[in-house]
């Protein structure tokens, strides 16, 4: 009898949320990696997925395996293929381990792996971009962890400065009057693996226009089981959702023994309406017809605005109509 061929192996999960790319693969206990190229950062490096490689640097959440192991190899990979060196993210209790594990593949490979290990304490931010921060938020899960947010920062014009004109608000800077304000804004958030808390309610988390968190259990009979490992629920999620403003919440970190039809159903049954905006990243069919949506809809749109161009420039312009007129 012949035997089967191997499994394939795990697609990674595509969510498409305008400007950004949420890309990767989670399942809870297995490997967790989530990529935004567009920021060219990744959240947790479980094992290294090929995009991930591109993002020059990754946020570690905590240091589960699940979560940690692949970063030994994403170190590796971005010298071996010319990517420039990795930057690892870690909560500070962290770091020193993460040094240690490094020094021992000198050892194995009778060679040093470049690489970067930068410890984000609680509640600090570091520039990744001239206007860019990464900013650490401590969550409460089984070992020292951290959710991260991806935030923008504008400078804006002062409310008492708004109505000036621009002669007198040059004036008014060379004379060293400070006439803008700092301005952050959420862009994308990432819980982490954690339990529900104050942390996720503050304002990276209830202002971002996109929010990846772990949902681990979906089941009503796991409250315990989700409590007992600092997992969420979905009806924590439920709660979380009227917090969050987020266009789209992607949930990661579901169990392999979780039907995926069954945790559609789960959410539309707890959360409502906000359900809607709820997506789940290894739900392969159906984000990938959300996108080909997407597709569509892009598509109409600029066919539209054609038409629109096309019409506007058959009319006569307005020296053509004196001219005609003449």
């Amino acid at each position: 009898m012949i035997p089967k061929p191997p499994p394939r192996e795990g697609q990674l999960g595509f969510i498409y949320s305008p400007p950004y790319r949420i890309q990767g693969i989670s399942i809870a206990g297995e490997q967790t990696a989530i990529h935004c190229p567009e920021l060219d950062l990744a959240f947790d490096v479980g094992l290294c997925p090929r995009p991930v490689l591109t993002a020059s640097i990754v946020a570690l959440s905590h240091a589960h395996m699940d979560h940690s192991a692949g970063i030994p190899y994403y170190f590796s990979q971005r010298t071996f293929q010319k990517l420039g060196t990795g930057h690892v993210v870690c909560h500070p209790e962290l770091e020193a381990p993460l040094r240690q594990m490094m020094a021992g593949w000198i050892d194995l490979e009778r060679q040093r792996t470049p690489h970067e290990i930068t410890a984000l304490a609680p509640d600090a931010s570091m520039r990744i971009r001239p206007n860019l921060l990464l900013r650490a938020i401590e969550v409460s899960h089984t070992g020292p962890s951290l959710g991260f947010c991806a935030v923008e920062t504008r400078s804006k014009l002062r409310p008492e400065f708004r109505d000036l004109p621009q002669e007198r608000l040059r004036e008014l800077r060379l004379g060293g009057t400070a006439i803008t304000h700092a301005v952050e804004i959420p862009l994308v958030a990432y819980t982490g693996d954690t339990e529900i808390g104050p942390c996720l309610f503050r304002d990276e988390f209830a202002q971002a226009g996109i929010v990846v968190t772990e949902c681990t259990f979906f089941e009503a009979e796991h409250r315990d089981r989700a409590k007992v490992g600092k997992h969420l629920h979905v009806e924590d999620l439920k709660t979380l959702l009227k917090a969050w403003s987020a266009r789209d919440v992607v949930v990661v970190h579901v169990s392999r023994r979780t039907n995926l039809a069954f945790a559609r159903e789960r959410l539309r049954e707890v959360c409502g309406d906000d359900a809607e905006r709820v997506h789940l990243l290894m739900d392969h069919r159906a984000n990938r017809a959300r996108f080909e949506r997407q597709q569509a809809e892009s598509e109409s749109s600029v066919a539209v605005k054609g038409e629109s161009d096309a019409s506007s420039s058959s009319e006569p312009r307005d020296e053509d109509r004196a001219l005609n007129s003449g």
